[in-house]
């Protein structure tokens, strides 16, 4: 035998293995019991029986606001243990399984090291000294590259994922975190859309000097993703004049004001309807980028930069259905700025229960194809 055929042999055995094991922990698993397991949801799957895979990036550094969302992957762990697994969308949802990769150190030391660098460097900002301004250039530089390693990381391991044929999501941190994965994305897919939830048009060049800014990552987006077909902005309603120019004329931009959508609610239109004019706009591969300030903020009131206004879960739930059911494919996804309170678990909660929900409906549409 050549050794190319013995090389073949033991990967199908190994995944014959692998299969045994994950079919044996289904059928000792109960899901209606209370969580058992340490995994996310109270799974017992590991990284090779899951078929959707969660990389949490604890991560703040540029966060112009309230701070707390570098601690949001680790409280939606914990809220996780609460949510019921039985989804009516997906048969069977847990068996799939999913599995939450280990929190890295390195994200959690430099996210401190350097929200410290940018904390000092935000309080030089109205300072024009000739020594203010040589921190301040020295500051950024280093904030900047702080930023393009985190996004260097973030794009090797979502890569590495992508090409197990797992279902990636992201968990930030702060809106910066998925940039690198959405340049693996582009790498793996080819051409995609993007529906962005979000209170915030996220379309600032450079914001506070920061070129990897959480309130910068569309503009990245949309000027360094080649394989970008359209940008699908839904919710928005805090934003400049600049971003708002941006809007009206890049030709991959179409943003549905959260102001728009409630004017157009209160004269009779149906969210339905809205639905279908938001899909109409997205191709038939959809990222899904959900900054939970997207929603009403008495769902996310500890969320880093809330905004009166917004959406209600369900809407957004619904959209997401939407999606799967038009025939488009969920080809990944991320949920970021949830920050935990200091005395409940509130975000997390409301957070934990989206992401489930995010999961199976990206997963239906997966297991759609399969069967296509």
């Amino acid at each position: 035998m050549k050794p190319s055929s013995k090389l073949k042999v033991i990967k199908k055995k190994n995944k014959k293995s692998i299969e045994q094991q994950k079919a044996e922990k289904i059928k000792k698993f109960n899901p209606n019991d209370a969580a058992l397991f340490d995994g996310i949801f109270g799974l017992p799957f590991n990284a090779e029986e899951s078929e959707t895979i969660l990389i949490p990036v604890p991560w703040e550094v540029t966060v112009s606001y309230h701070s707390g969302t570098a601690k949001g992957p680790e409280a939606i762990l914990k809220a996780s243990y609460q949510v019921d697994l039985f989804d009516p969308f997906l048969n069977d949802a847990w068996k799939f399984g999913i599995y939450l990769d280990k929190i890295k150190t390195s994200f959690v030391q430099k996210s401190k090291s350097f929200r410290s660098k940018a904390e000092r460097y935000f309080k030089l900002l109205d300072k024009k000294t000739a020594q203010a301004e040589k921190q301040k250039k020295s500051l950024s530089k280093e904030i900047n590259t702080a930023c393009e390693w985190m996004n260097n990381q973030v794009y090797a391991l979502s890569t590495a994922y992508l090409h197990q044929n797992k279902l990636v999501g992201l968990i930030g941190g702060d809106h910066s975190t998925p940039f690198g994965f959405i340049q693996a994305l582009s790498d793996y897919y080819g051409f995609f859309s993007i529906l962005q939830i979000d209170a915030h048009a996220d379309l600032r060049n450079s914001y506070q000097g920061f070129k990897y800014s959480h309130a910068s990552i569309m503009y990245n987006v949309v000027n360094q993703i080649h394989t970008l077909e359209k940008l699908v902005q839904v919710g928005i309603r805090d934003y400049c004049e600049e971003e708002y120019q941006l809007i009206q004329t890049h030709p991959k931009i179409k943003t549905f004001f959260d102001k728009d959508i409630k004017n157009t609610m209160f004269r009779g239109d149906s969210w339905d309807r809205v639905c279908n004019r938001i899909i109409k706009e997205l191709g038939d591969k959809v990222y899904i980028s959900f900054d939970i300030d997207g929603l009403d903020p008495k769902l996310c009131p500890n969320t880093g930069t809330p905004v009166a206004g917004g959406l209600d879960a369900e809407q957004v739930l619904y959209l997401f259905e939407k999606i799967v059911l038009s025939g488009k494919t969920i080809i990944g996804f991320d949920l970021n700025e949830v920050a935990p309170a200091k005395d409940n678990d509130w975000d997390a909660n409301v957070a934990s229960r989206i992401l489930y929900r995010m999961i199976n409906i990206a997963q239906r549409s997966r297991q759609k194809n399969k069967t296509q």
